[in-house]
C-alpha cells in the first residue's frame, strides 16, 4: 500500500520521527511523555512491520514503559 507514491511503512517511520522530535520542543513534561509515547507506539508498529526489527521494537516499548511509569505511577 502507497500514498503519493511512499509505502506505508516509511509512513508510519516518518510518523514515528516527527512525534519523537516534536515531543522534545515540549516545555511541559507530561505533554513530553505523552507525545513521546505515542510516538514510540508507532515505531513499534514500524519496527513490526520492518520484518519484526527487534532492536527498535524491544527500545521503543521499553520507553513507552518509563513513561507510562512517570505519567500514572510517579507523582
Amino acid at each position: 500500500m502507497e500514498f503519493l507514491g511512499i509505502p506505508l511503512t516509511e509512513w508510519i517511520g516518518y510518523i514515528a520521527m516527527a512525534s519523537l522530535l516534536v515531543s522534545f520542543m515540549m516545555k511541559d513534561v507530561t505533554k513530553l511523555r505523552i507525545i513521546n509515547s505515542i510516538g514510540c507506539a508507532f515505531f513499534v508498529i514500524y519496527g513490526f512491520m520492518l520484518a519484526t526489527a527487534w532492536p527498535i521494537v524491544v527500545t521503543n516499548s521499553a520507553i513507552i514503559c518509563i513513561n507510562f511509569y512517570y505519567l500514572f505511577f510517579k507523582k
